[in-house]
């Protein structure tokens, strides 16, 4: 069980698929540094329409939490 608490955020409280704004509070962070952060390539998401859909354990990734397998 996952209960990294970051900024008094439990993240096994979010969904496993996160919208910008979840994402973004999670890590603490700005919408605008999340967007910077999904061009960049340093997390992996999915653009659905006009929208992007972050799979949490792409973010769980990126704080190093656990190894994502391809």
């Amino acid at each position: 069980m996952i209960e990294k608490h970051t900024n008094n955020v439990r993240i096994k409280d979010y969904p496993d698929v996160m919208n910008i704004d979840q994402m973004s509070e999670i890590l603490g962070i700005s919408s605008k540094t999340g967007y910077k952060l999904l061009k960049q390539g340093a997390i992996t998401a999915m653009k659905v329409g006009r929208t992007y859909r972050i799979p949490k354990i792409h973010v769980l990734s990126y704080l190093k939490m656990i190894t994502v397998k391809n």
